[in-house]
């Protein structure tokens, strides 16, 4: 006999996924990325569900909205339930053998897929999929483990593990720092968006004036140093960044690596973590203790 459930309708899923993404990401922006959705849309998800509770779960200006009492008890019930589904569909795929890992596009373009084909032979039985970690963003939904460069704030809490510090410099193609003479002040200046204080930062660190104005701009790190490896001009970027292209030839050092307070990290989504993101981690971390050393 079934039974039917009464009282009031419970609200959307899709509203309950969209306020967890924002409050746990902390941007409707990031959260659309995740969700595969727009900003507006996760936005417009998250008051349909305020309406339905009749209560309010973020408060503040729209830049800088925080989440209210009631939003802080929900957040952590809600990201346990949607964490205990993805395992559970994981386990249906087959369990902890698929690998899920998300990265940032440059550090996967320049630094893990290079490498990857050494973990993909060693471990022949685990499937590893690669999904896009937003440039902000420090939790994905699908993944069992992330990998990107973390502020030193960031890099405490369980699962979380420090691989390699992380070294901020200036690179060129070698042709276009001999037609400069070997001095970086007299190129062109090449700059990625996801990092627009790189050039400043780097000047301040090292003691140099503030740059002239960027010459060229680009979406991401990887575009600033294919850019640079194409003779374009001269781009202050992440050592882990640059180092398989430095050690191939295409770029050179234009000035000293300087240390940052930040590392690149790996984050297992689940404690105590699988057997896959076991052996994952412990191939990155040999990975990166077999990276050249920054140049300083």
């Amino acid at each position: 006999m079934f039974e039917k459930r009464t009282g009031p309708a419970p609200p959307s899923l899709n509203a309950l996924r969209a306020f967890e993404a924002m409050a746990r990401t902390g941007s409707a922006t990031v959260a659309g990325e995740e969700l595969h959705v727009t900003h507006s849309a996760v936005s417009r998800q998250v008051k349909a569900l305020e309406a339905s509770l009749g209560v309010r779960l973020f408060e503040g200006p729209r830049h800088r909205l925080r989440l209210t009492v009631v939003g802080v008890a929900l957040l952590p019930r809600l990201s346990g339930a949607f964490d205990d589904i993805a395992s559970a569909v994981r386990e249906a795929r087959g369990g902890e053998e698929r690998l899920v890992v998300a990265v940032n596009a440059s550090l996967s373009v320049k630094w893990l897929i290079p490498r990857l084909s050494r973990f993909v032979q060693r471990e022949p039985d685990i499937a590893v999929q690669l999904v896009e970690l937003a440039p902000n963003a420090y939790s994905h939904r699908e993944a069992h483990v992330l990998l990107r460069l973390m502020g030193e704030d960031r890099l405490t809490g369980p699962g979380i593990e420090r691989l390699l510090d992380n070294r901020v410099g200036p690179v060129a193609a070698p042709a276009l720092m001999e037609s400069l003479g070997g001095d970086w002040r007299r190129g062109p200046r090449l700059l990625s968006s996801t990092h627009p204080k790189a050039w400043t930062d780097w000047c301040e660190r090292v003691g140099e004036p503030a740059p002239p104005p960027v010459a060229r701009r680009f979406a991401h790190l990887h575009f600033a140093a294919d850019a640079a490896r194409a003779g374009l001009g001269v781009a202050v970027l992440p050592w882990v960044v640059v180092a398989g292209d430095v050690a191939a030839g295409g770029l050179v050092p234009a000035g000293p690596f300087v240390a940052t307070p930040s590392a690149l990290a790996v984050v297992a989504a689940a404690q105590p973590p699988g057997r896959a993101v076991r052996r994952f981690t412990s191939w990155l971390r040999e990975e990166a203790d077999a990276t050249a050393p920054a140049p300083t």
